[in-house]
C-alpha cells in the first residue's frame, strides 16, 4: 500500500470521482455510514478553503485509490478530524474489504496524534483507541414518509397527535403556510444564522456564527451543489414569514441535520418539529434513506428517531511528546463534559446554569446598548 498526502486543491478529478463512487456504493457493502455527507470530498475541500492545515491522505493499491483520509494538521504535527467540533461524521472512506493500521496512516501523514469526536462505525483501527461511544439518532424514511408517520403514531401516539394538532393550528392562525425544501434565497440563510446565534447566547453556549471561519464555511457550502452532494436550506413559512429553518448537508442517501432554529414568537406551534416532519416527507420523496439527527441528547430527537447509530471519540497517538502533551490538555476537559452529559441530574443543573449566564449576558448587553443610545 502506498499513501500520498495532498493539499485540498491538489486532489485530481479522478481521485474525487473515486472518493464519491466509494460513498455511493458503501451501503451495498454493509458500510452505510460512509455515505454521510460530512465524509464527502466537497465538505473536506470546503473546510480546506476556510481553514489552513487541511490535508487528504490517499491510499493506493496497484496505483488505484482504495481509501481517503481527510484531516487537519498543525505545524507541530497535531492532527484532528476535519471540522472537529463541527462535523458530525469522521473517518476513512474506503473500498470494501480494505483494512489499515492506524500507525501507518499517522506516520504517512506526519502526525503525532489524531483526535476525533464523531468517528463513524466500522473503523476498527481507530475504534481501538476510542475513549467513549455515543448515540446518534436517525429517522429512517427509506420505506416512505407515510410508513414512517404510521410507525411514529404507534410508537408515540400522544406526541404525534399533539404535533399534528399544532400543525393544523398554525394553518388556521396563519393562512398560506408553505414549506420550501431547498431554499436558495440568501436572506433566509441570514435569518437562520440570526436565530441560531440568539439561541446560542440565550442558552449560554458559544456562538458558532461569531467565528469567521464557520460563517465562511457555511456560505461556501450554501453555493456547493452536485448530483451527489448539496448544502440544503429548508424553510417553513407562515404568510411569507419564515418561522423555522434548517441548514444541513445532503448526499445521495443521507440528509445530515446540522443547524436547526426557529422564530421564538412562534414557539407555541413547535415549528422546529413541524419543519423536521416536512423535511422527512420531502427527503423521502427524493430517495433519501434517513435523516441523521446527530450526536447529542435532545427531547425532539428522542421523539422523532426510529433508531440510533453509534459514533465514537478518542485519539490515535504515536510515541511522541507532542501527542502526550495534547492528550494531557484535552482529556480532562472531555472527560468532565461527558460525565456531566451522562448524568441527567448534573446535566439539568449545568444546562440551567448556562441559560442563566446567557440571560445575564444578554441583559448586560442590552443595558450597554441603551446607554450608548442615550
Amino acid at each position: 500500500m502506498d499513501i500520498s498526502v495532498y493539499r485540498p486543491g491538489e486532489l485530481t478529478g479522478a481521485d474525487r470521482a473515486a472518493w464519491t463512487a466509494m460513498q455511493s456504493k458503501a451501503h451495498l457493502h454493509g458500510l452505510p455510514g460512509l455515505g454521510n455527507p460530512f465524509l464527502s470530498p466537497e465538505f473536506a475541500l470546503a473546510v480546506g478553503r476556510s481553514r489552513r492545515g487541511v490535508r487528504i491522505a490517499v491510499a493506493r493499491e496497484g496505483g488505484e485509490p482504495v481509501a481517503f483520509f481527510p484531516y487537519e494538521r498543525t505545524a507541530a504535527g497535531v492532527g484532528r478530524a476535519v471540522g472537529l467540533g463541527l462535523s458530525d461524521c469522521q473517518g476513512v472512506v474506503h473500498a470494501p474489504g480494505f483494512t489499515w493500521e492506524a500507525q501507518e496512516f499517522l506516520k504517512a501523514c506526519s502526525l503525532s496524534v489524531w483526535e476525533y469526536d464523531h468517528l463513524v462505525q466500522g473503523q476498527p483501527a481507530f475504534e481501538a483507541t476510542r475513549t467513549g461511544s455515543f448515540a446518534s439518532p436517525v429517522v429512517d424514511i427509506d420505506q416512505g414518509y407515510e410508513t414512517y408517520l404510521a410507525e411514529l403514531r404507534v410508537r408515540s401516539p400522544k406526541f404525534t397527535g399533539r404535533t399534528l394538532a399544532k400543525d393544523r393550528k398554525l394553518g388556521r392562525d396563519h393562512p398560506t403556510v408553505r414549506y420550501v425544501h431547498d431554499e436558495r434565497d440568501p436572506a433566509a440563510l441570514r435569518t437562520l444564522k440570526t436565530w441560531k446565534s440568539a439561541q446560542y447566547r440565550r442558552t449560554g453556549r458559544s456562538d458558532r456564527f461569531a467565528k469567521p471561519w464557520i460563517n465562511d464555511l457555511v456560505e461556501r457550502l450554501f453555493h456547493t451543489r452536485s448530483d451527489t452532494f448539496a448544502a440544503q436550506l429548508s424553510v417553513l413559512y407562515a404568510a411569507d414569514r419564515p418561522v423555522a429553518a434548517h441548514f444541513g448537508l445532503r448526499s445521495e442517501r443521507v440528509l445530515a441535520c446540522w443547524f436547526p432554529a426557529y422564530d421564538p414568537d412562534f414557539a407555541k406551534y413547535s415549528p422546529g418539529l413541524l419543519l423536521h416532519l416536512r423535511m422527512a416527507e420531502a427527503a423521502a420523496a427524493e430517495g433519501i434513506a434517513y435523516l441523521d439527527l446527530g450526536r447529542g441528547q435532545k427531547e425532539y430527537k428522542d421523539s422523532l428517531k426510529t433508531r440510533e447509530l453509534t459514533v465514537s471519540e478518542g485519539w490515535v497517538t504515536r510515541r511522541h511528546p507532542v501527542a502526550y502533551g495534547h492528550r494531557a490538555r484535552r482529556a480532562p476537559v472531555r472527560a468532565l463534559r461527558n460525565t456531566v452529559h451522562s448524568r441527567p441530574e448534573w446535566f439539568a443543573s449545568a444546562d440551567k446554569l448556562l441559560k442563566t449566564a446567557g440571560r445575564l449576558r444578554s441583559q448586560l448587553a442590552q443595558g450597554r446598548s441603551r446607554k450608548l443610545r442615550q
